[in-house]
C-alpha cells in the first residue's frame, strides 16, 4: 500500500510539472509575440485561414451591383489608424475588432446594410417650353444688340448732320442746302462769292457737298492715271467731275487739300468748285468737280489745231503766269504756301475758251512755308511722268529736302511743253505735226532706264527745226527753253523770269506789227 501511494504521488506531481511548463511556454509565447491575435483571414492576400496581427479587419466593397468580402490582419499602426477610421460610402465598408478570431462572425451579408444607400438618378428631362427658350434666347439677344447698333448709329449720324447744319447756319445756310448761296446761282456767282470772301480758297464745304449731289454726268471725256473725267451739268452749265477709284483715296485727298489752299485761286489755275466723297453703282467714288474746258488739254487741243504766233505766245505766258502764282509764297494771317506741281506736262494743262491755259493736276504736289520751314512732300520722288522727268530726278540726285529743287523740275518739264506749243506754231505758213517730247529717242511708252539714258547719260534734248531760226519769234522761245533744259538745275531760269522775258517778247511781235 506504502509503494502504490508513493507511485500515485509521484504521478500526480509529474502531471502539475507538464501543466506548469506548459503554461510558462503559453506565457513566454505570448510575450513573444507582442500582445498578437487570431484573425480569420479570407481574400487574395491570404495563404492560410488563420493570420495574426494585432487587430482583425472585415470589409465589403460594392463594384457594380456585385459586393466583394474580404477579411484579415492589421499589424502597422498607420494602417489600423487608415483602415480602421474610414468612414462607410456607397461602394465600400470595414469593420475592426481587436480579440481572438472576432471577425469569424463577419460576412458580405453583415457588412453591406453598412453602404450608405443613395436612391438612384433620374434622368433630366426638360419641357419642351424650356428648350425653346434655350434656343431662342440667344438669337434674340442677338437681334437686340444688332437693333441697338443700329439706333446707335443713326443717332451719331444725325448728330454730324445737326453739327453740320449749325456749322453751315453759320455761313448762310438754309436747311443744310445753301438755299440763299446755292440755289438760283450760278458758278459765276458761286466762285466770285468765294473769291471776294476773304479765303479765296473755294466754296464752303457743305455748298461744295451740295452741289456735288446737284450734278449729273454726261459723257466721259478722257481717263487718266488715278480714274476718268466726266462732262457733268450743274443747273444747266457744264463742269468737269474727275472720279478717283476707292483705292486712290490718297490722291484723291491730296489733290483736293491742294485745290482748297487759301488763296490759290488763279485764272491760270484750273478752278475747282467740289470735292466729295459718294456711292455710284455699289461702289464708293471720289468726286472731284472743276471748271470745264470744252478744248480739252494742251495736248489734245495741239493735235486738232495748229497755232498763230500770237495764240501760241499767250499759251506760253499763261501757263508761266500759273507756274509764277503756284511757286510763290504769300505772307499774311491768311497766306499762301509755294507749291511746285511735280507732274508738269501738256496733258495736265487746259485750254481755255480765249486759247490762254489753266494749270490742272495738282495731286502730286508739293508745298513749302518759310515760316516753319516745313516741307511736305510724297513718299516717292520718282513721280511724275517719266517722258517730262527732269535729269536729276531720272538719276536720282534730286535734294528731296530742298523746295527749290522741285521748282527747277517744272522748270525742265516747262521747257519741253514750250517745245511742244512751239512745233505747232505757224511761221511763214508752216507748222510741224504734233510729236511728243524726244518722240525720235524713245519708244511710245518709254521705261524709266531709257528715259535716263537719254537725257542723262547721252544728255540729249528735243530736236530743234531749222525753221525755228529763220522766225524771230520761234527763235526766242528757241533760247527761252533751252535756258529750262540745262543739266544743272540750279541754271535754270525761274517761272517769274520766264513770265518776263515771254512778256518782252510778245511787246517785240505787236510793236513788229504795228510797224508793219
Amino acid at each position: 500500500m506504502v509503494i502504490l501511494y508513493y507511485f500515485q504521488v509521484t504521478l500526480m506531481a509529474q502531471c502539475s510539472m507538464q501543466v506548469l511548463l506548459l503554461l510558462v511556454l503559453k506565457i513566454l509565447q505570448t510575450s513573444a509575440e507582442g500582445g498578437a491575435i487570431d484573425c480569420l483571414c479570407d481574400g487574395s492576400a491570404c495563404i492560410l485561414k488563420l493570420c495574426q496581427g494585432r487587430q482583425c479587419f472585415s470589409s465589403v466593397t460594392l463594384s457594380g451591383d456585385t459586393p466583394h468580402f474580404k477579411r484579415g490582419c492589421l499589424n502597422e499602426s498607420e494602417k489600423i489608424l487608415l483602415t480602421c477610421s474610414t468612414l462607410p460610402s456607397v461602394s465600400y465598408a470595414v469593420q475592426c475588432c481587436s480579440h481572438h478570431l472576432c471577425n469569424s462572425n463577419d460576412s458580405s451579408d453583415t457588412l453591406t446594410p453598412l453602404l450608405l444607400k443613395v436612391p438612384p438618378a433620374e434622368p433630366t428631362r426638360y419641357r419642351v417650353e424650356t428648350l425653346v427658350v434655350f434656343v431662342v434666347t440667344p438669337f434674340v439677344v442677338l437681334a437686340l444688340l444688332a437693333i441697338l447698333g443700329v439706333l446707335a448709329c443713326r443717332r451719331l449720324r444725325h448728330g454730324r448732320l445737326e453739327r453740320l447744319h449749325e456749322l453751315d447756319a453759320e455761313q448762310g445756310a438754309i436747311d443744310g442746302l445753301m438755299a440763299s448761296n446755292v440755289g438760283d446761282s450760278t458758278l459765276a456767282d458761286l466762285l466770285s462769292h468765294s473769291c471776294t470772301s476773304g479765303s479765296g480758297s473755294g466754296l464752303p464745304f457743305l455748298v461744295q457737298r451740295t452741289v456735288a449731289r446737284q450734278i449729273s454726268l454726261v459723257e466721259c471725256v478722257g481717263k487718266g492715271r488715278y480714274g476718268e473725267v466726266w462732262r457733268g451739268q450743274w443747273q444747266g452749265e457744264n463742269v468737269a467731275v474727275k472720279i478717283f477709284s476707292s483705292r486712290d483715296e490718297k490722291s484723291w485727298f491730296r489733290e483736293t487739300e491742294i485745290y482748297n489752299t487759301v488763296l490759290l485761286r488763279h485764272e491760270n489755275i484750273l478752278g475747282f468748285m467740289a470735292s466729295d466723297m459718294t456711292s455710284r453703282n455699289s461702289s464708293t467714288q471720289l468726286w472731284l468737280i472743276t471748271h470745264y474746258h470744252e478744248n480739252g488739254s494742251l495736248y489734245d487741243y495741239l493735235q486738232r489745231v495748229a497755232v498763230e504766233t500770237v495764240d501760241g505766245l499767250h499759251m506760253a505766258a499763261s501757263v508761266a503766269n500759273g507756274l509764277v502764282h503756284l511757286h510763290t509764297e504769300i505772307f499774311g494771317t491768311e497766306g499762301k504756301p509755294a507749291i511746285a506741281h511735280r507732274d508738269l506736262k501738256s496733258k495736265n494743262i487746259l485750254v481755255k475758251k480765249d486759247l490762254r491755259c489753266c494749270i490742272a493736276d495738282l495731286g502730286l504736289a508739293v508745298t513749302h512755308s518759310q515760316s516753319d520751314n516745313r516741307l511736305e512732300v510724297g513718299n516717292n520722288p520718282k513721280v511724275g511722268t517719266k517722258r517730262y522727268m527732269a535729269p536729276e530726278v531720272l538719276d536720282e540726285s534730286i535734294q528731296t529736302d530742298c523746295f527749290d529743287a522741285y521748282k527747277r523740275v517744272d522748270m525742265w518739264a516747262f521747257g519741253l511743253v514750250l517745245w511742244e506749243i512751239a512745233r505747232r506754231t505757224y511761221s511763214n505758213g508752216i507748222v510741224e505735226e504734233y510729236k511728243p517730247p524726244f518722240y525720235d529717242l524713245v519708244p511710245n511708252d518709254p521705261s524709266f532706264d531709257d528715259m535716263r539714258k537719254v537725257v542723262c547719260v547721252e544728255q540729249q534734248r528735243p530736236f530743234i527745226p531749222n525753221r525755228w531760226f529763220s522766225d524771230p519769234t520761234l527763235s526766242a522761245l528757241v533760247k527761252l527753253m533751252k535756258e529750262c533744259w540745262y543739266q544743272n538745275p540750279s541754271a535754270r531760269l525761274t517761272a517769274l523770269r520766264i513770265k518776263k522775258t515771254l512778256d518782252k517778247i510778245h511787246s517785240s511781235l505787236e510793236k513788229g506789227k504795228a510797224d508793219c
